[in-house]
């Protein structure tokens, strides 16, 4: 444990740019949330509908699911069952393993998904990619890439 002695204070310009990330980061969200609140989502329905479509067979093992949308087993499940409850997903039982669940797309999650998923895009180019430069933007990548790949390692995902 560091003692304060130890301590690695942030500089005048450290602080402000861990300020604007995190200032950057709660706008961000707060506002791509309110973008989706007209289609009765939030994001992180939104996560989930994104991931369930993007997998195989469309469906996902819920302990993957959760670990993919970083939430506990234990709220990923009430927020599968209000969406169950909104015909979006439903669970299914594994076949090789009893007491494994998947969460599965239904047809009216994936026509929710064909329906809502221009107008995000459209919220994340309207709020953050058409701000940028295209240089910014790989610049953004680039300083922004070795911190994802840094804290995938501390949760032993590659």
């Amino acid at each position: 444990m560091e003692t304060e002695t130890a301590t690695r204070w942030l500089t005048e310009a450290e602080q402000c740019a861990w300020r604007t990330h995190l200032e950057v980061n709660r706008l961000l969200t707060y506002q791509l949330e309110k973008d989706l609140q007209p289609f009765g989502l939030t994001m992180n329905d939104y996560e989930i509908l994104v991931n369930l479509s993007e997998s195989e067979g469309v469906r996902m093992r819920m302990s993957d699911l959760a670990s993919a949308t970083l939430q506990s087993k234990s709220r990923l499940s009430h927020q599968i069952t209000r969406m169950e409850n909104a015909d979006l997903v439903r669970r299914e039982n594994c076949e090789s393993d009893r007491r494994g669940l998947y969460a599965v797309l239904t047809e009216h999650g994936m026509e929710t998904m064909r329906k809502v998923a221009p107008h995000h895009v459209s919220s994340v180019r309207r709020h953050f990619i058409d701000l940028l430069s295209t240089e910014a933007l790989a610049e953004l990548d680039k300083a922004l890439t070795p911190i994802a790949d840094h804290l995938r390692e501390q949760r032993g995902r590659p």
